[in-house]
């Protein structure tokens, strides 16, 4: 049985309620789903597009000229997305796999839903987002209370997410993080803005109870102490993470079988040196 590690009702009905606080963020995510689009030489026939704010990032797939006809599917809060089998030329899942329960499932369904030589991509919270944050609650709970508690959702990397494709049957896979670093007047301005866009803890161990004036104000400290520029601003960490992979088909280029190679190495760098 897969562990549950995010209340995905929770998640999903704070996201809901966010649509169009987050307009800015969804922005930002269709611009590099085109940019990325431009550079893949493949027309798609049937796709599936998994995504909140879905129409948003529709536009983009039907401006690219390669996406013919496209599914829009909510992210549901069960593990089974009840998809075809080997149905769609392309699945994309966009700002929804960072809080998925069961990462090599879902990727799993995704593969298997798509036909020989089909695409898939998708883009999700990763790497150190939020890592402030982390350490600011982790130090004022410490402080306060002596333990420390669940309040950031761990994150997936990029050579994880490689290695997981690969592992969901798919080939050729490529991942990349979009680094940005967000600026907020003080620590509670961002917390807040976390809040309005329906990110907000949403691990099943979270604490339930009300978080004290005490901890808070230890966690605020931290934070303006640790990530304040010289003007007084705080920095937050953005990490998305995109990643992309293939349906295996004949046509793709394979690896050379070892003990293939017409060269040796040692030759090669000799002639280097000469």
């Amino acid at each position: 049985m897969i562990p549950s590690i995010f209340d995905r009702q929770l998640y999903l009905a704070r996201q809901q309620k966010a649509s169009g606080a987050n307009a800015a963020l969804v922005v930002h995510i269709a611009e590099d789903l085109a940019d990325r689009l431009s550079v893949i030489n493949h027309q798609f026939e049937k796709v599936l597009l998994i995504a909140q704010n879905g129409e948003a990032y529709a536009t983009v797939l039907k401006g690219s000229g390669k996406c013919v006809e496209i599914e829009i599917r909510q992210p549901v809060v069960g593990e089974d997305l009840e998809l075809q089998l080997q149905h769609f030329d392309a699945v994309f899942s966009l700002m929804d796999m960072h809080c998925v329960n069961d990462v090599p499932g879902t990727l799993a369904q995704c593969s298997r839903a798509l036909k020989p030589n089909g695409l898939f991509m998708m883009a999700g919270f990763a790497g150190e987002t939020l890592s402030e944050l982390r350490q600011a609650w982790l130090s004022g709970e410490s402080e306060i209370s002596g333990g420390a508690s669940l309040r950031i959702a761990p994150m997936i990397g990029t050579r994880e997410m490689g290695g997981l494709l690969q592992r969901a049957g798919l080939a050729l896979p490529v991942s990349d993080v979009d680094h940005a670093t967000l600026r907020y007047a003080d620590p509670l301005a961002m917390m807040r803005e976390i809040k309005t866009f329906g990110f907000s803890n949403p691990l099943l161990e979270r604490r339930k109870s009300f978080t004290s004036q005490r901890m808070l104000a230890a966690a605020l400290d931290y934070y303006q102490n640790h990530f304040a520029d010289a003007d007084g601003r705080v920095r937050a960490t953005l990490d998305v993470l995109w990643a992309m992979a293939w349906k295996p088909h004949d046509s793709q280029p394979k690896p050379l079988k070892p003990g293939s190679a017409k060269a040796r190495l040692a030759d090669v760098l000799r002639k280097l040196d000469d």
